[in-house]
C-alpha cells in the first residue's frame, strides 16, 4: 500500500505540498481543501493506516510532531483554540489510507463546531452498561 500512498509520495517528497513542519518521525502539511484557515494535516512517516498499527515507542514521537506544529500555528495565527482530530476508518471520513491528525485553527465567530457535533447517536446502552462490557472485555487478553 505505502507505494501508491497520497502521504508516502509527499514524504518521499515525489508530490508537491505546503510543508510547514518536519522532523525525524512526522510531516505536517497544510490541506489542500483547508476547512479552516492553515488548516493542516500530520502524519507519521512510517506508512500506516491507523492508530492501533503505530508502535507505542512511535506514540510520544507522533505527538512531539503535533505539539510542535500546534505551537507554530499558534505563534504565526494567533488562533484562540484549535479542533484536533482523527477521522479513524473509512467509516469515520478516513480518505486516505494513512494515519493522519486534522489540525484546525478557531477564531471566535467562524461558524464551526465542536468534536461533538460530527455525531449524535449514542447507542441503546447506557454509560454504566457500556462500561461493564468494556471493563468485562479488557479483563481478557487483547
Amino acid at each position: 500500500m505505502a507505494d501508491t500512498c497520497l502521504f508516502c509520495s509527499i514524504i518521499k517528497k515525489e508530490k508537491p505540498s505546503f510543508t510547514i513542519y518536519e522532523d525525524d518521525a512526522v510531516v505536517a502539511f497544510l490541506d489542500i481543501f483547508p476547512h479552516a484557515p492553515a488548516h493542516t494535516v500530520v502524519i507519521p512517516k512510517r506508512h500506516m493506516e491507523t492508530v492501533l498499527d503505530m508502535q507505542p515507542e512511535e506514540m510520544q514521537t507522533f505527538w512531539v510532531g503535533v505539539n510542535q506544529t500546534i505551537k507554530l500555528l499558534q505563534k504565526t495565527l494567533h488562533p484562540h483554540g484549535f479542533t484536533i482530530g482523527i477521522n479513524h476508518g473509512k467509516v469515520s471520513g478516513q480518505a486516505v489510507e494513512h494515519l493522519h491528525i486534522h489540525i484546525l485553527p478557531r477564531f471566535e465567530g467562524d461558524g464551526g463546531g465542536s468534536m461533538h457535533s460530527v455525531i449524535k447517536n449514542p447507542g441503546t446502552k447506557t454509560p454504566e452498561e457500556m462500561y461493564e462490557e468494556i471493563k468485562k472485555l479488557s479483563s481478557e487478553k487483547l
